[in-house]
This record gives structure tokens, sequence and C-alpha cells, in this order.
């Protein structure tokens, strides 16, 4: 249990996700079951009044830190060796005591949804949850969050292994950790930061991104005030806390017919609101339309047409709210009930949070009007002067929400919200597990992933840590023909960043998926090649860890002849025949070919090509192919003209 003497004066205050919050004594990452990185000093870090001394002690080891002009203080342990557990103490203008404390590998997992998927969805799930007290193991989950710039915070627990604790933990990361604590016998943190459905590009900084042209455009159409994204639920009470922090005014009174508007300036819609003096706005603004109603209107209903709106637009008549949209494609029509309309001069209010370039009232000006039930009854124009008041310039006034449409598949947002927090924790490397979210930019991923590898690697500050990357599963239906396969190059440019990055490693799925659930359940192999990986480059143990990869093509007349490393031991099929082998000539155009193992070799031939060139295996989206090495290990699918 955490124990916390508080002394409220010495809070340092910050800005989360646009809003006031306290900045915590010690950071999240720190609580009670957490484990530290063995090895090179582990930074622990929080805030509290500049100036202030902070003294961190773990057992017999002690770091001390100031905090800066910004109230940060961060000390270095270390270096720690493995073991536990220990009481981690912090003492400064607040004390506080974290117990059951590890020292051991601390390992970061991402990725998308096969990263995600719990332990109770793989196969043998209850036997798995059964076994799974496992003490020296320690799990933390980052809870999904998309920013729109880095953030410093995370809300989280370092928990216990368990077999309630596991359950839902990602399947991948737990049998990894598993092999490597059974394996190595020292204690293992699996720190688990992962969103289904999820681009690579959104897991990598603005910053590494600029590098590669592609994403230029992206990058510039992204909020740039700091602001952070929230869910249908909270985003109103998120919003209101941000207005009333930041707009001087509040909202009932300007929503009002008795608000006074004259000293507001005007704008002419429909229109948008750079065509005048706001330029490329983002913020909060106010509108107010007045129009009148003819005696004979007194009690009427009617009908407020507004047109689209390019913002999340709040309207009210006469104080009383009709409706709210933030879909630029949804006319803004609200049927009005009699009771709300009076004879005379009626009010009409629009609140608008806008958050991109180019917003404004987008219809024309004939379907801006209020129609009457009363056929005899003209309708009242509501196009020409408005009068207009900014409420908020979040251009100046950072951290304004948005509503979440809940895809997180922008370009940084994952990192700003799931990585960035993490920022400066002491690993000991990551696994990686994403891809089919990226299938069809093949040859883009072949720079993408290497610039987010080394933009991690800087940002985390322990040198060029271990990256093991999964390679896709085999997935969807057999095709009948050699083809061209977008799966197949996504595989390819994993395996091209093993060979161009250093400290990286391949675990191939291959053999392992099922055509019919991009989500394979034997997660169990997942992780297990993972961990040879990490036992055989990180911990230089005497093991197998890749299955057969292409190293040499040599041409013989109609016989094509290919070398491999991590044959050792040998080449087998598994089956009767050995398949997955295809063909061409100088025209491209392949067939299924004829393969045998020769020693440490494989021959390729096909009787309709007299003089092959180019060779390709388990090139497909669900290739049949059955090459492996001594050790069952699958080949790697490549091909020969590979670039």
């Amino acid at each position: 249990m955490r124990r916390i003497v508080l002394c409220a004066w010495v809070l340092a205050l910050g800005v989360l996700a646009g809003a006031q919050a306290v900045r915590p004594f010690v950071h999240p990452l720190f609580t009670d079951h957490a484990i530290l990185q063995r090895g090179p000093a582990a930074p622990v870090w929080g805030w509290t009044t500049p100036g202030a001394k902070v003294t961190v002690r773990l057992g017999a080891v002690q770091a001390e830190a100031t905090a800066d002009a910004d109230g940060k203080w961060l000390a270095k342990l270390g270096p720690l060796e493995a073991g536990g557990p220990f009481t981690l103490q912090i003492d400064g203008p607040q004390h506080v005591t974290l117990q059951d404390v590890l020292v051991g590998d601390v390992w970061l997992c991402s990725g998308q949804s096969n990263m995600q998927m719990g332990v109770n969805g793989v196969q043998n799930a209850q036997a798995e949850i059964d076994g799974a007290d496992l003490p020296h193991i320690r799990l933390y989950t980052v809870p999904d969050r998309p920013a729109f710039a880095p953030q410093t915070l995370v809300t989280g627990n370092w928990s216990v292994c368990t077999p309630e604790t596991v359950k839902n933990f990602s399947a991948t990361a737990f049998f990894f950790g598993r092999m490597l604590h059974q394996d190595l016998h020292v204690p293992i943190g699996l720190l688990h930061s992962s969103w289904g459905g999820t681009i690579c590009e959104a897991w990598a900084s603005a910053d590494a991104l600029r590098a590669m042209p592609d994403f230029t455009q992206a990058l510039d159409e992204l909020p740039h005030d700091g602001g952070d994204v929230f869910g249908p639920d909270e985003f109103p009470a998120k919003l209101d806390a941000w207005l009333a922090a930041h707009d001087p005014e509040p909202t009932p009174a300007r929503s009002t017919p008795e608000f006074s508007d004259a000293k507001w300036a005007t704008l002419t819609v429909p229109g948008a609101w750079s065509a005048g003096t706001l330029g490329d706005f983002r913020g909060v603004l106010w509108l107010r339309r007045t129009f009148d109603v003819p005696d004979e209107g007194d009690g009427v209903d009617l009908t407020l047409h507004l047109g689209t709106i390019n913002g999340d637009a709040v309207v009210w008549l006469n104080g009383t709210k009709l409706g709210e949209k933030d879909d630029v494609k949804t006319e803004h029509d609200y049927a009005v009930p009699g009771k709300l309309v009076k004879a005379g001069r009626n009010t009409v209010v629009v609140r608008v949070l806008a958050t991109e370039a180019g917003g404004g009232f987008l219809s024309p000006a004939k379907r801006l009007t209020v129609e009457f039930a009363a056929p005899d009854l003209e309708p009242q124009p509501l196009d020409g002067p408005w009068r207009l008041q900014v409420g908020v310039d979040a251009r100046k006034t950072p951290g304004l929400p948005r509503k979440a449409d809940w895809t997180p598949n922008r370009v940084s947002v994952l990192y700003n919200g799931m990585i960035a927090p993490l920022l400066p924790f002491a690993i000991k490397g990551a696994i990686w597990y994403q891809g089919e979210s990226n299938a069809g930019r093949g040859k883009q991923y072949q720079t993408l992933l290497p610039t987010m590898i080394k933009d991690w690697r800087a940002r985390f500050g322990v040198g060029d840590f271990p990256f093991y990357i999964v390679q896709i599963a085999n997935f969807m239906a057999v095709q009948d023909a050699p083809s061209d396969s977008a799966w197949a190059e996504l595989r390819e440019a994993q395996w091209f960043t093993t060979q161009r990055v250093p400290n990286t490693g391949l675990a191939c799925l291959i053999d392992i998926g099922e055509a019919q659930n991009i989500h394979p359940r034997n997660k169990q192999e997942v992780g297990r090649r993972l961990a040879l990986n990490a036992e055989a480059l990180t911990y230089g143990m005497k093991v197998a860890y890749s299955g057969p990869t292409f190293k040499a093509l040599t041409l013989d007349g109609n016989r094509a002849r290919l070398t491999f490393d991590h044959a050792e031991g040998g080449l087998k099929a598994k089956g009767d025949k050995l398949t997955g082998f295809a063909v061409a000539g100088d025209d491209g155009k392949f067939v299924w070919a004829d393969a045998v193992i020769d020693g440490a070799t494989v021959v390729v031939t096909a009787a309709d090509i007299p003089h092959p060139t180019v060779v390709r295996y388990a090139w497909a989206d669900d290739p049949v192919c059955n090459l492996y090495n001594a050790a069952d290990l699958p080949a790697v699918p490549f091909r020969t003209d590979g670039k």
C-alpha cells in the first residue's frame, strides 16, 4: 500500500490534457509492486516546489535530486542488481513509501490488436490463467489515449502477475516475459502500451516523422495547441472545465437574449472565419443573430436552418439550448416548439468549437432561414451580418480539448499519449507486434519502422536497446496461383528492418496464422519465438532463434539454388513435399516451382521456366509453405528480387 504524508502547500501545478492538474510528487509509473531496470542507473522522477531537495532510497542504494525551475526532480538510482522485494522511499517536501518493488528487466510491449489481445483469448486460456501465479513478473498496462502533444503523465498501476491480473493482459507480452523469467531466473516487468487497429505512424513522434516527406501534410494538419482527445462521455465536462478556466464570460449569459453584444465584431454569414480578421482560427467562437417574428407568428412552431458548420456547434434560441452537432456533413436543422417563439425580436446564439483550419458556415445563403409552420408566414433569412466574439483563442491558450471519434489513426497521437508519458523510464528493450494496419504500404514501412525505432531509442536514453519484431502471420484465403501480396511486402519490410537496424530481431509467424482470424490464438508460440530472439541476441544464450533466412541465389541453366543462414543442423520440410516456392524468368511471370532440399541448400526448378531468374518463397497473404530448420523454426518469407 502506498503511504503518503501530504503537505498541500508544496503541490506543484501543471497542465495535463489541457486542464490545470496537480503534477504528482512521484510520477505514476512508480507505484507499489513496481519493477526497476537492473544495470544502468534507473531514473525516478516527479514534481515539487522549485529548488526542493529530494532523496530516493532503494535498499542500500540512494540518490538525490533538486527540483528545477519547473518543479521537476529526477534522481538516478543505481546501478542496481536484480532482486527484491524492496521498499522504495522518496523523501523531500513530501514522503512516499512504495512497497514490494523488484529490480529486474523491463520490456516495453507495443503494437496493435495482436499485442493487445489478452490471455483470456488464447488457446487453452483457462489453463494458462490458472497457472499464472508468478509474483516475480510485474504487469503495467498504459490506458488507450491519443493526444495532439506529448504528455507527461499516465494513469495506471503495476500489479503482481496472478490469475486475476493476467487474464486481460497482453498474451504475447505475458508468454514472452514468462519464458524469460523461467529461463533467466530474474524478475521481469512488462510495460504494455498497445491499441488495436492502429497504424505505425501513430506511434512515432512528430519530430521523427518530419524526416519522411510522406507525412508532412498529415503533420501540418494536426492541431498545434497541445489539446487532448476525450470520448463522448468525458468530453462535455472537459470542455466545460476548460471554458471555465479560460473564457472570461460565462456561457449562460451569452446565450440569452438580454445579453448585450454591441461591442462585438461582425462576421458575414455564410463564410469562413478566415474571411475576417481571425485567420487560421482554432478555439471557441460566439455568434449571435436576431430575427423578427410578426404578431401572428407568436407561439407558432418553426424550424431553424443553419446549414453545415465546420466545428462542434451548440445552438440556442432565446436562451434555450436546441442541440449540438459536430459532423460537418450534417446540417443544423432544429424543430422549435411554439412556446419558445415570441412576437418581436428573437435571438439565435451559436457557440462553435473550431479545431481545424478552414472553419465557418459552409452552406449557401438560401439554406440559412427561419421556416414557420404556418404557411402564410414568410421565412426569415439568417444570412448576412452576425455578431462575433472570440471566447478563447486556442492558438494563445493551450490545451483545447477535442471530442474523440475513437480513431487513434493520426500521425504521432499514440506516441504523444502512450509512449511520451513513459519517458525516461529505464527499460531493457522492446517487442513490437504491428503491421496489419500498414499492409499495402510495405515500401513506406521499410523507412517508417526504422524511423520509429531510432526515435524511441533516442528518447528513452538507454542506448540502442533491443527491439524485437513480430512478423505478421499468414491470413486470408489461399491463392491458387502466384501473385503479388500486400501482406508479403509488409513482412518483407519487417525483415529488412532487422537487417538494416542494429540490435533487432524477427519472430516469424508464417506457419501459425489462421485464414479466417486476423488474431491467431496461438500466442504462446509468438511469445516463445520473441523470447528466443531475446535469449540469443540480448542475453547471449546458445539457442536457435530464427528459421532459415535467404542468403544467396545461384543460377545454373534451369536450376536455381538457394543458400540460407540459420540452417544449422540442416533444412527440412514438414510434409511429404517441399512447398511454397515460385519462379519466374525474364518476363517476370511466376509459376509454382518444384523444390528439393540438397544438404544445406534448396534447388528450385519449373518445367515451363528453362532459365529462371527470380525465386520467391511464401510470397502470399496466406502461403502454403513448409521449410524449417532443425530447431523447428519456419523459414522467413522472401523474394530474391526484393528491394
